[in-house]
C-alpha cells in the first residue's frame, strides 16, 4: 500500500453500500486517491477505530469519544433515525417494564443502539449477551435470549420470525428529546492534516449525492449486500438512513449527536469529549 492510498472502512450493509456506490465502482473521481474498501461489522470496525488502523471509518456514534483524539467526524455519512431506530423485540408481547433483569441480544457494546437502551432501561437494570448482529433474531426466535436489540435490515424483517416490538428507540428518543437518533458517522484520521481530511471528506460527500441523484443503480449495487431482503425492502432500508442526513448532519443532528454523548457521558458509558469536530 503506498502513501496514496486510504483505508476506508464500512459495513457490508445495503445503506453503506449504496452510500460508496459511486466510489466503489469509479463514477465518482477520487483525485489522486485510491480507497481500498475494508467491509466488516459495525462492532469490528469500532475496535478497529480504537487502534487507529483505518483513515476512514464507518462508526457508531457511541464509539466516537474514544477514539476523538485521533479522529474527527466527517459531516457527511451519518446514520440517523428520524423517530425510528434500532428496535428490541421479544418471542411474546411484552412491554419495557417487563425487560427489567431479562437477558438482551445485542450486537456490540460500542454501538449507538446499545447506549439508548442502557439510557432506556438504566444501566445495570438489564443483563446482556453480545451476539454477532445477524444472529439476534435468532438467538430470540430459538430461546437463548429473553430479548434481542436489532440493528440493519433486522428492523424491517422481525416479522418474519414472528417476533414482537417492545420499543422502537429511535422513536423514545425522539420524544425525550425532540431529536433524530444518531446510530454511525464516517471518521478520519487526523494525522491525515486538515487539507486531506477536508479533500477527502468532499470526495465521500460526492459519492453520497453520486447515488442519491442514481439511485435505481446504486439499491442494484446494494442489493448484493441486503439478506433476506428483495429490492423493494433494501430500496425502503436504505431511505431509512441514506437521506439529507447523510449529505450533512446540520445543526439538528449536530445537535443530537451532543447530546446523545452528554447523556451518554452523564450514566458513564462514554468518556467527556470537550469539542466534537466535523470536517467539511
Amino acid at each position: 500500500m503506498n502513501d496514496r492510498t486510504l483505508l476506508l472502512g464500512h459495513s457490508p450493509d445495503p445503506d453503506d453500500a449504496f452510500m460508496f456506490y459511486g466510489l466503489a465502482t469509479g463514477r465518482v473521481p477520487s483525485g489522486n486517491w485510491t480507497f481500498e474498501h475494508v467491509l466488516q461489522d459495525i462492532q469490528t470496525l469500532n475496535e478497529r477505530a480504537l487502534r487507529g488502523e483505518l483513515h476512514i471509518t464507518a462508526i457508531s456514534i457511541h464509539a466516537y469519544p474514544h477514539v476523538a483524539d485521533n479522529y474527527a467526524l466527517t459531516s457527511c455519512g451519518s446514520s440517523m433515525g428520524d423517530a425510528y431506530g434500532p428496535l428490541v423485540v421479544t418471542r411474546e408481547p411484552a412491554t419495557v417494564n417487563d425487560l427489567a433483569g431479562r437477558t438482551i441480544a445485542v450486537p456490540g457494546e460500542m454501538t449507538s443502539a446499545f447506549l439508548v437502551l442502557n439510557l432506556l432501561l438504566g444501566r445495570g437494570e438489564f443483563n446482556h449477551r453480545v451476539v454477532m448482529f445477524d444472529r439476534v433474531l435468532d438467538e430470540v426466535a430459538e430461546g437463548r435470549a429473553d430479548a434481542g436489540l436489532i440493528i440493519h435490515e433486522g428492523q424491517l424483517t422481525y416479522h418474519n420470525q414472528r417476533l414482537h416490538k417492545v420499543v422502537d428507540l429511535g422513536q423514545w428518543w425522539n420524544e425525550q428529546t425532540d431529536l433524530p437518533l444518531p446510530l454511525g458517522g464516517n471518521c478520519i484520521r487526523r494525522d491525515l492534516g486538515p487539507e486531506t481530511m477536508t479533500e477527502v471528506t468532499a470526495i465521500l460527500k460526492n459519492s453520497i449525492e453520486y447515488s442519491l441523484a442514481h439511485r435505481p443503480e446504486a439499491v442494484e449495487h446494494a442489493l448484493q449486500y441486503a439478506r433476506d431482503m428483495g429490492r423493494d425492502l433494501a430500496d425502503e432500508f436504505i431511505g431509512m438512513y441514506v437521506n439529507q442526513w447523510t449529505i450533512d448532519y446540520g445543526d439538528r443532528g449536530r445537535q443530537a449527536v451532543r447530546e446523545l454523548l452528554r447523556r451518554g457521558c452523564e450514566i458513564g458509558m462514554v468518556p467527556a469529549v470537550d469539542q466534537i469536530d466535523f470536517v467539511g
